[in-house]
């Protein structure tokens, strides 16, 4: 049988390896295909591509869109973004320059608490970098001023706290749009990963489909057997697709591997064949 990972992120976003790294560590791993899904950008897609021309592993180009339901975060990830869409491409550009100026923000702050933070060690080499608070944490820990990434996270990089703005956030119904329009499919991704409970996240489920929802990542490495099964329930309920990937950001998130995420996650290529079968249907 084969596999894909259908989630995965480069350091075009907040993952510590280049899209064709990632590309010649999927055809390794023995994938057949992957998604690139990277935060508010599809800048590594090309490079991927380019990557696997002459391997047996398909590129999915993708995106991951984060958007604010219920003062919540929530994230949508889009399944084959059309990369010549010139509104789609003016809409990444403007969700980059949001990041931009948040991030400086980020770095004046810290700079004025005695934190030595600079735009150049944040970006990690790569200028085009869409940088996250990934990117910070992994100077905290460089600079020894946390102990791990998730400390970095809880001490410095909370919403709520001193040195983390919230940067501007597009709503559901403006990524549903954006994505619609660029003939993606949207999928909610992580569900479980907002902690509303069973009710409300399937009342975001609902709202979501009512938006043009086409899936609903049910494999993910946060999820256990148990949960999966939850969200096959409802994604059979609401007529939408599952999907599933590992989320995976190289060594920002250690224990999540390529294709496996913690060790046990498999997603079958069945899964992307019903994908495209859909699509398909839809006219895409």
């Amino acid at each position: 049988m084969n596999f894909v990972d259908l989630h995965v992120h480069s350091n075009a976003s907040d993952g510590t390896f280049t899209p064709a790294r990632v590309v010649e560590l999927a055809a390794q791993k023995g994938l057949s295909a992957i998604a690139l899904t990277d935060h508010d950008t599809i800048e590594g897609i090309p490079e991927a591509q380019k990557a696997a021309e002459n391997l047996p592993l398909e590129v999915i180009p993708g995106i991951e869109l984060s958007c604010v339901y219920l003062e919540e975060e929530i994230h949508i990830l889009g399944l084959y973004v059309d990369l010549t869409d010139k509104k789609f491409l003016a809409e990444t550009d403007n969700l980059k320059e949001i990041r931009i100026k948040r991030n400086l923000e980020m770095i004046n702050r810290f700079q004025n608490a005695g934190i030595d933070i600079t735009l150049l060690e944040v970006q990690a080499g790569n200028p085009d970098t869409v940088i996250t608070r990934a990117h910070f944490a992994r100077i905290l820990l460089e600079k020894g001023y946390v102990t791990s990434m998730e400390q970095a996270f809880k001490k410095y990089l909370s919403y709520h706290g001193p040195y983390c703005p919230r940067k501007e956030k597009i709503t559901p119904e403006h990524a549903m749009k954006l994505l619609g329009d660029c003939n993606a499919s949207p999928v909610l991704a992580h569900p479980y990963q907002y902690h509303l409970g069973d009710k409300k996240t399937e009342e975001l489920v609902s709202f979501l489909k009512q938006l043009g929802l086409h899936g609903l990542e049910v494999y993910h490495s946060s999820n256990n057997q148990y949960e999966s099964g939850k969200l096959k329930k409802l994604a059979k309920k609401y007529q939408l697709f599952p999907t599933g990937g590992s989320d995976f950001h190289g060594t920002n998130k250690p224990d999540i591997d390529l294709g496996t995420g913690r060790g046990g996650l498999r997603v079958s290529a069945l899964l992307l064949d019903d994908i495209k079968r859909i699509r398909q249907e839809k006219g895409l």
